[in-house]
């Protein structure tokens, strides 16, 4: 018949059935259709620095960017993501054969491991995580091993159980997926953690891919210790980085990778089929922003530590369990403490489907981020990278909850 395909397998590869349209895509639709307040999906609603955005502009201008970049991106932004590394960490590293430019982390992250993975290899990656891991491991043909993080008893945060991790390392695990300060439960790994982490990967001889997109957002004296910086760790560890977190300008899509000449070669190599090159002119703004004054990186923290407060009192008046985060915009909760009615027996998706209705308020459930569903359920993830107005509005509607 005319229009038919002639095939009965399915159009979409199997790696990637099981995923569908990300959560992310379905809450902020059921915000629109409804007028919610969407503090679901993490990105700001105002833009970043006047001189950022204008740098953006005089590069137009200018003409520079306006046509394809260089594959490994600008020299510029190179150098100045060299620089932010040493400034703040200490590590050196050459920004012609040791940086990267993606289009954004998630690039970043599927080039990575698309370049590194082999089917048959493991990856273990800490529970929950951001979708996009488990769709690019798929994707690679490897098999995700999840190291579940748990809420610690008696304190408001979730904490790696390091004899799970390690038990989870086999002969067929080729690296480990980190990602701190940690999306969504807000956990920052401390030193000690990850330099079991490290003693780890040294021990099996296994490369370690590191998301470090909030290394700017810690608080309440956490501190962000790059991977890569402990002993035995810098050539084996790809560390992902990126502005649209730091700067507020998430659709600029500019992440970066840093790593030695090897890996950053092998991802290149990954990376060149994907999008070839992106972002040219933001690269050029990007490059200002990194060489920003530390007086910048501390307003952007004192103001979002301010609206995490603001947010977690009124999830907490509303009657939620609230895990006070250490790092990143987003505070994950527990909402079994509003009742079984209320919380949908401790089911997360179906009360962020009811949400906007009760409340006018949109949230992820964090069960989409884990294999292990059920160690998910009860657990919901809120933005704070709003408006202050915007946040408190948020919280005079999730009273109703209480009332």
């Amino acid at each position: 018949m005319t229009g038919m395909t002639s095939t009965a397998r399915p159009f979409l590869n199997r790696r990637l059935a099981e995923f569908g349209t990300t959560v992310f895509a379905e809450m902020s639709a059921l915000a629109l259709r409804t007028g919610s307040i969407n503090l679901g999906q993490g990105f700001p609603d105002t833009d970043g620095p006047e001189e950022v955005r204008e740098a953006a502009v005089r590069a137009l201008r200018d003409g520079r960017g306006n046509q394809y970049p260089p594959g490994p991106g600008v020299p510029e932004l190179r150098t100045a993501i060299a620089e932010h590394q040493h400034r703040r960490y200490g590590l050196t590293f050459d920004p012609d054969t040791e940086v990267l430019v993606t289009a954004g982390a998630t690039e970043a992250i599927a080039a990575t491991l698309l370049a590194l993975l082999e089917p048959g290899d493991e990856v273990v990656a800490l529970e929950p995580y951001y979708d996009s891991y488990a769709a690019c491991i798929a994707m690679a043909g490897a098999a995700r091993v999840p190291v579940t993080l748990r809420p610690d008893p008696g304190q408001a945060r979730f904490r790696l159980d390091l004899d799970e991790l390690r038990d989870a390392v086999t002969d067929r695990t080729r690296l480990l997926l980190i990602n701190t300060p940690h999306n969504p439960t807000g956990t920052v790994l401390t030193r000690e953690e990850l330099t079991a982490v490290a003693e780890l990967a040294v021990e099996r001889d296994l490369l370690v891919v590191t998301d470090e997109v909030y290394e700017h957002l810690v608080f309440d004296g956490a501190e962000h210790v790059p991977l890569a910086t402990l002993p035995g760790m810098r050539e084996r560890t790809v560390t992902i980085g990126s502005a649209g977190k730091t700067f507020s300008f998430t659709g600029w899509k500019v992440g970066w990778v840093t790593a030695s000449p090897g890996l950053v070669s092998a991802v290149r190599s990954a990376k060149q089929f994907l999008t070839y090159v992106s972002s040219g002119p933001f690269q050029y703004a990007v490059a200002e922003a990194l060489a920003l004054p530390d007086t910048y990186f501390d307003a952007f923290r004192t103001d979002m530590l301010a609206k995490r407060d603001l947010l977690a009192a009124g999830l907490t008046e509303a009657g939620f369990a609230v895990y006070r985060p250490a790092g990143t915009y987003f505070i994950t909760t527990d909402i079994r403490p509003l009742g079984a009615a209320l919380s949908e027996k401790g089911d997360g998706y179906a009360f962020c489907r009811a949400l906007p209705e009760r409340a006018g308020v949109v949230a992820i459930p964090n069960a989409v981020f884990y294999d292990h569903r059920e160690a998910g359920a009860p657990f919901v993830r809120f933005a704070f990278c709003k408006q202050t107005s915007v946040l408190e509005e948020a919280v005079a509607r999730l009273k109703r909850l209480a009332a």
